[in-house]
């Protein structure tokens, strides 16, 4: 697969507001890792964002409000779990036949992953929400439509697919369950897409390793994608959408046991620490 990288120089709304004295968000300490949609030779370079915005302000009766923990708009691939853990995140779901296999490897092997959702399919299927949300996995907006020309878009376009399929993830979880990052599709950010995001409490998620499993090439290769490329850090990237997922269950399976083996602990991507181990 040949890549290409491109760095959006847009730069960030003249709207919004830097407060001077913040540090800058630090850029990823896993080397270059390169965004490619599966199935695309379309390439992006996957950069931290700019600093982010001060939340802080005052309460109702003119009292201090409660600190608030600020999203930066850089693009996470650090794990909570430390410098040795692995995130693993699944995306373009919820659907019917794969997500429920997949959360049975993922409970067979006592493991906690980030669910990247579309909002359709959320919306068609709000049980398995529920189900992503009780095992205690954590939920990802992936857009209205899966647009991987989105950084080609209007502003206001971009605004809709990410806070529409926001909504629609919401809606199907229920019980107050919040949609913690965004995750545009083939890598397709902007810095304003990334500042929508994090002004909506969703922190940007990049990734390191593309297992291609979209591509369906056989349950070793996609195994054998994640061995290969773990150095580049931490952030692996499978799906339980878009097609026929059988491959993706059984290499799940296998790379689980296999990180598990290495003594690497899983763990959810950072939200609001800067993307360092």
């Amino acid at each position: 697969m040949g890549f290409s990288t491109r760095v959006n120089k847009k730069g960030i709304r003249a709207g919004a507001a830097v407060v001077a004295s913040a540090a800058a968000v630090a850029a990823t300490v896993w080397g270059v890792a390169t965004l490619v949609e599966p199935g695309s030779t379309a390439a992006r370079q996957n950069v931290a964002g700019p600093k982010g915005t001060d939340n802080s302000g005052r309460g109702d009766g003119g009292q201090p409000a409660q600190p608030q923990q600020r999203i930066p708009e850089g693009i996470a691939h650090a794990s909570e779990g430390g410098a040795n853990a692995v995130n693993i995140t699944i995306d373009d779901g919820p659907d019917p036949r794969w997500t429920p296999k997949m959360l049975e490897i993922l409970r067979k092997h006592d493991v906690k992953a980030t669910f990247c959702m579309v909002g359709p399919q959320a919306k068609a299927h709000p049980d398995l929400v529920k189900k992503v949300v009780a095992d205690g996995h954590r939920l990802c907006d992936h857009t209205m439509d899966h647009d991987t020309a989105m950084d080609k878009k209007p502003v206001a376009y971009q605004e809709r697919q990410i806070l529409d399929a926001k909504k629609l993830i919401e809606e199907a979880a229920g019980s107050g369950a919040e949609v913690e990052y965004y995750r545009a599709p083939g890598g397709a950010f902007t810095p304003d897409s990334r500042r929508i995001a994090a002004a909506n409490g969703m922190r940007p998620l990049g990734w390191n390793v593309d297992t291609r499993d979209f591509d369906k090439p056989g349950a070793a290769a996609i195994v054998d994608a994640v061995k290969r490329e773990i150095g580049n850090g931490p952030t692996v990237l499978f799906h339980d959408g878009g097609g026929n997922r059988a491959q993706t269950v059984e290499a799940l399976d296998q790379v689980l046991a296999w990180l598990g083996e290495q003594g690497r602990p899983t763990g959810f991507p950072v939200r609001t620490a800067p993307d360092t181990p």
